[in-house]
């Protein structure tokens, strides 16, 4: 199933109700918890296809040269772009709210990363036209590779995620606590990922108005418990299904409005309102993605509620799939500029929020995509699928600095699967599976050597490259 284009908030609330809440049976009151041995993962899912290679680029003469003439209108000038420390790479300028975070040593950049079976050179990929069984199916796929990554498999009909095996292979009281959307990552054979609202959002049939309940599958669903109640008001099933409602709608009410509206109100919290007050406007938080951070951290500062002293999260960002018109003219604009700002300007409240509760050292976020986009734009002023992609990692715990291997920037080059003259895109074949990049993080979590195999099983084709150290 594609999540290119997810369900909307409405449906999601609906979807919420279905999913497994057992954890919470006895809702306590929110409240918050200590960050001693306390550690959580957030995923950021960039749905589409995120263009890495306008995310960070060569600033070295050279290759900034070889980076323009291929890129053309696409590419960003060197004095637009901020540099990261003293490197020779820049972070695109709608990521601005990020260079602090990396001159502080609290980002890391993973260059060239993408699903492997096993280590893959360009000789083995052509050696079958590209369908050796090294290779993952169906390349360039959104469907298929969100699923690779999500899952680290290649197998793109894998029905669980390495989120979701993860939390279930250590054990965690929690499973994966998704607050954008109903995505494979948190999967597990026997749970699905708890999907809770967004801020101000209702929950299961919470804050449905006659009009919402008069849509079809509201009304269907709204019979279904009825029926539920009233055949079997005895049941397990019935009784299961009425306290994990009430459950919901209690979690949902405890959470609160988007923010503080008054001293001791539920949900309030004036640091993180504080932190996030760049993206607040009129009591709203303005961004998607900010108000799924922005839950995320109050979910943090209450982890006491949710149990355990480990838990992942996840939250997603949609549109990145630019085929066309993917800058403005002046190649700072534009659809991409646009989904970057509100990536990073969210990212950096989060982080602020985080260092404002005593979490910046116990929570890590990184990003996850589809793929990476081709190097070569299309002629529709955009760029297309591709493989292997640049992700950024950022908390208090991270190595800050540049892991892995930058692609050579040349069209038919020795990362470039294409040989013909027709297939040089700048398709870059990974140097970095994700099985690397999601075991580094989970052994940060605390996952041992036979619990990251359980998780990945791809894991042990790469030999003793098992931890990227980036964190």
């Amino acid at each position: 199933m594609s999540h290119a284009h997810l369900p909307s908030p409405g449906r999601r609330r609906l979807l919420a109700g279905a999913l497994g809440l057992g954890t919470l049976a006895a809702l306590a009151p929110l409240r918050p918890a200590r960050a001693a041995d306390f550690k959580a993962l957030v995923c950021i899912f960039l749905y589409g296809g995120n263009d890495g290679m306008n995310t960070v680029v060569p600033l070295d003469a050279t290759r900034h040269a070889d980076y323009a003439r291929v890129r053309g209108a696409l590419a960003l000038p060197q004095a637009s772009l901020g540099r990261l420390g003293s490197s020779d790479f820049g972070l695109h300028p709608s990521l601005a709210a990020l260079n602090p975070l990396f001159e502080a040593g609290r980002m890391a950049v993973q260059f060239n990363v993408g699903p492997l079976h096993a280590p893959l050179t360009k000789a083995q990929y052509r050696a079958d036209a590209g369908r050796t069984a090294l290779t993952p199916p169906s390349l360039f796929s959104h469907s298929d590779q969100q699923v690779l990554w999500e899952s680290a498999s290649t197998d793109a009909q894998s029905r669980t995620g390495w989120g979701g095996r993860a939390a279930a292979t250590l054990g965690l009281p929690s499973p994966v606590i998704s607050v954008g959307g109903n995505g494979h990552f948190g999967l597990s054979e026997l749970a699905a990922p708890l999907v809770l609202p967004g801020p101000g959002d209702g929950f299961g049939l919470a804050g449905l108005s006659a009009a919402d309940l008069a849509w079809t599958p509201n009304a269907l669903r709204l019979d279904a418990v009825k029926a539920l109640a009233a055949e079997a008001p005895d049941t397990d099933l019935a009784g299961a299904f009425q306290a994990q409602q009430r459950d919901a709608m209690a979690l949902a009410e405890q959470l609160g409005p988007l923010v503080k509206r008054k001293p001791g109100e539920a949900g309030s919290n004036a640091a993180i309102d504080a932190a996030f007050a760049p993206l607040i406007a009129n009591g709203n938080v303005t961004t998607g993605l900010g108000r799924q951070l922005y839950q995320a951290a109050k979910l943090l500062d209450v982890r006491a509620t949710l149990g355990g002293t480990r838990q992942i999260y996840f939250t997603q960002l949609g549109g990145f799939d630019t085929h066309g018109n993917q800058v403005a003219a002046d190649a700072l604009g534009g659809t991409h500029a646009a989904l970057l700002k509100q990536l990073g300007d969210a990212l950096g409240c989060f982080q602020a929020a985080l260092t404002a509760l005593g979490l910046a050292e116990s929570v890590t976020t990184f990003t996850q995509s589809d793929f990476g986009r081709t190097f070569k734009p299309n002629n529709s002023s955009g760029t297309d699928h591709a493989w292997g992609n640049h992700h950024l990692v950022l908390g208090g715990a991270v190595k800050g600095g540049f892991y892995g291997s930058y692609p050579t920037l040349a069209l038919g080059g020795p990362d470039d699967v294409g040989v013909d003259s027709w297939e040089q895109q700048g398709r870059w074949i990974p140097t970095t599976s994700v099985d690397q990049y999601a075991a580094t993080l989970l052994a940060w979590m605390g996952a041992s050597a036979g619990q990251l195999d359980a998780v990945l099983p791809n894991l042990a084709n790469f030999g003793s490259a098992r931890n990227l150290g980036f964190v």
